[in-house]
């Protein structure tokens, strides 16, 4: 829980320091000396009073929802546009696509695949002797596979209607982060094991003496692993959509991180950088809950049963 409330702040805070590390002055990033007034930018964009101070004023904007202006992307526009896909106000700055909405769509479809293989894995479907095929599809990089399925989105798909287009990056985009780098397969396989490794235990054997069903018994001490590796897999999807969004051209919160890196613009890569620390943060807080949930249920567990008068 507390390395979940830090990472936010953390982020940040290394991206700073990276900034004010960088050969010169951070102000002639944003336009080389002599071309434009430096100390009224150093102004404008708290580069004037240090790195500490820098921090501080964007952290604190960040926690009202005010993560400033994009230095080189689309220079003054906000990045709170930028990242929700939002109309700009100045007329001259063309419409901004759903940055955010599409990163979580493509994150939300890509859970499918895997979601499906750990509750597939959990059934003992499929059976071992399919794990070679398994293992197979996955070994494709995420690399090669986002390749493959942008060059067959752009040759085979009319992609001049906008909105269709999109949709259908998307939708390809959520397949490749699905099954590429053993998502789908890891998935499977991995869930099938610790089940398996459980229900080997004399325990689970004594519980189906009693009546009692196997999953009742073997979820609250599986449950913890299972959510640990669940959590992992989301965290191996967001560092694969920077390269499928970019790949596939998808405007998701991946590309516009890569698009703010490529031109060094630290306004945006600060506010993208720390959307993806909020995101594993927030998965960090829920497996923490969910383990101290889980604890205090195995530590009620077994309940005593009262005997009646006749059993006695």
């Amino acid at each position: 829980m507390f390395a979940a409330i830090a990472l936010p702040f953390i982020v940040p805070g290394i991206i700073t320091a990276l900034i004010w590390a960088l050969p010169g002055d951070p102000a002639s990033i944003i336009c080389p000396p002599g071309q434009c007034p430096t100390e009224i930018l150093k102004e404008e964009f708290n580069l004037d009073k240090g790195a500490w101070y820098f921090f501080l004023s964007w952290l604190g904007d960040a926690l009202q929802g005010d993560f400033g202006t994009s230095w080189r992307v689309m220079t003054g526009v906000d990045v709170y546009e930028l990242m929700m896909g939002s109309p700009a106000d100045n007329q001259l700055v063309e419409p901004i696509s759903a940055h955010l909405p599409n990163t979580i769509l493509l994150l939300m479809l890509s859970l499918l695949p895997i979601t499906i293989g750990a509750a597939l894995g959990a059934m003992n479907k499929p059976t071992p002797k399919w794990d070679p095929i398994l293992v197979s599809v996955g070994i494709i990089p995420i690399v090669v596979l986002s390749l493959l399925v942008a060059a067959l989105v752009e040759i085979n798909i009319d992609l001049d209607a906008e909105n269709i287009a999109g949709r259908i990056k998307i939708l390809a985009g959520a397949l490749t982060l699905g099954i590429a780098d053993a998502a789908l397969s890891g998935s499977i396989i991995g869930v099938r094991g610790i089940f398996d490794r459980e229900n080997k235990q004399r325990y689970v054997g004594v519980s189906i003496l009693r009546g009692e069903t196997v999953l009742s018994n073997t979820l609250p001490n599986v449950a913890n692993s299972l959510v640990g590796q669940y959590r992992s897999r989301i965290l191996h999807l967001l560092s694969g959509l920077v390269i499928v969004e970019t790949i596939i051209g998808i405007d998701g919160i991946g590309r516009l991180l890569w698009k703010g890196t490529l031109k060094q613009d630290f306004g945006v890569v600060l506010a993208t950088a720390t959307a993806f620390a909020i995101i594993s943060a927030l998965l960090l807080l829920f497996q923490a809950l969910l383990e101290a949930g889980i604890a205090l249920h195995i530590r009620k567990a077994p309940k005593g049963v009262a005997l009646t008068a006749e059993q006695k």
